[in-house]
């Protein structure tokens, strides 16, 4: 049974709209399938670049020829409070922010589920490309766009609720199933929307604005002894190889850490970089067993490594298969069982 008809029909489905086509072709399925369906466009933050005025013109289009309602809800001082804020914060501290990650567990299946009910709804609808039983989030067909990490922290509470209609569809298939549809053809030549939706370049752009991150100093080898300079800490995560000077230096060096305090960053080889035994809090589990064998995820674009988990205090102390290198505080560990996530936490110290 499919991801999109698991549930009863003649439901009321409130769908979050971007404006973007992923979001556009699930509210077409949706209807297609029986549902009673209804749009809502988040407003995240107050740009004035027209950036949400050609969102809402595209919804309008894709609910004119649809024949639903929609609506804009605007969660600008929430997503301010709970990722804005928490994104700055996060680079001050000299950790490694994953925005995407708190934006769902808080703003899209937080107050964004909040509303749906308030509207009458019985299921909330995105765009991502994953799937839900209503007991456990899983990878989606499409590998290529899977964003079950990203999903990891939503709580198993909300998961009843929630529906994928992207789950067993490819990207290619979506967008030709919006080329056959006039109203939606201008979908053909818009621009994939950027992972960070308030970040148009690069994140020291952001950071510029309320902090000095050009403040110079010392580049340290792992022994502590300077060995050049760096442009400011804020401008290095965990891996970075490039970007700060390194005296005499003939093999290449990447930063194994950062120091708020001291302004300084820690550079030294790759070995270096190698951790065996990672550690996180802020535990989201789907499951109750407190020690068990899994596969997991350090950050989005990494690979799924071999690991055995055991729980205490509420702190998940995860011990490596093999050795992963560059795992940075503040990244998300995501727990997988085959295809299943079964939990996940933030990382908070590796070695």
């Amino acid at each position: 049974m499919s991801e999109i008809n698991k549930l009863s029909k003649n439901k009321k489905v409130i769908i979050g709209m971007s404006g973007g086509v992923d979001s556009s072709v699930s509210a077409y399925l949706l209807q297609k399938e029986g549902y009673e369906v209804e749009g809502i466009y988040m407003k995240l933050h107050n740009r004035t670049d027209g950036y949400h005025e050609e969102n809402i013109s595209n919804i309008q289009k894709v609910t004119d020829f649809l024949g639903i309602k929609y609506h804009v809800l605007d969660l600008s001082e929430e997503f301010k409070t709970e990722v804005y804020d928490y994104f700055i914060q996060s680079y001050i501290d000299g950790i490694t922010p994953n925005p995407c990650v708190k934006c769902n567990k808080t703003i899209k299946f937080g107050a964004l589920l909040a509303e749906m009910k308030r509207l009458g709804g019985d299921y909330l609808a995105t765009g991502h490309y994953a799937k839900t039983d209503g007991e456990f989030i899983y990878i989606a067909d499409d590998l290529s766009k899977d964003q079950s990490y990203f999903l990891a922290q939503v709580a198993k509470d909300k998961l009843p609720y929630i529906m994928f209609p992207m789950s067993k569809y490819t990207k290619d298939e979506i967008k030709h199933i919006a080329s056959e549809i006039p109203a939606f053809s201008h979908f053909a030549t818009k621009k994939e929307s950027q992972e960070i939706c308030f970040v148009d370049t690069v994140y020291t752009d952001i950071l510029k604005q309320h902090a000095n991150i050009d403040e110079q100093g010392d580049t340290v080898d792992t022994s502590g002894k300077i060995v050049g300079h760096h442009k400011g800490y804020m401008h290095y995560t965990i891996g970075k190889r490039k970007g700060f000077y390194v005296h005499g230096a003939h093999d290449p060096h990447f930063v194994i850490s950062t120091n708020k305090i001291t302004n300084t960053i820690t550079v030294g080889t790759k070995e270096d970089l190698r951790v065996s035994v990672v550690k996180a809090n802020n535990l989201n589990m789907f499951i109750d067993n407190t020690e068990f064998d899994t596969t997991v995820k350090l950050r989005y674009r990494s690979v799924l490594s071999k690991a055995h988990v055991k729980i205490e205090n509420n702190i998940a102390n995860i011990i490596l298969e093999e050795p992963a290198y560059g795992v940075a505080s503040g990244q998300f560990a995501v727990f997988y069982k085959n295809d299943k996530v079964i939990g996940s936490g933030i990382i908070t110290e590796a070695n």
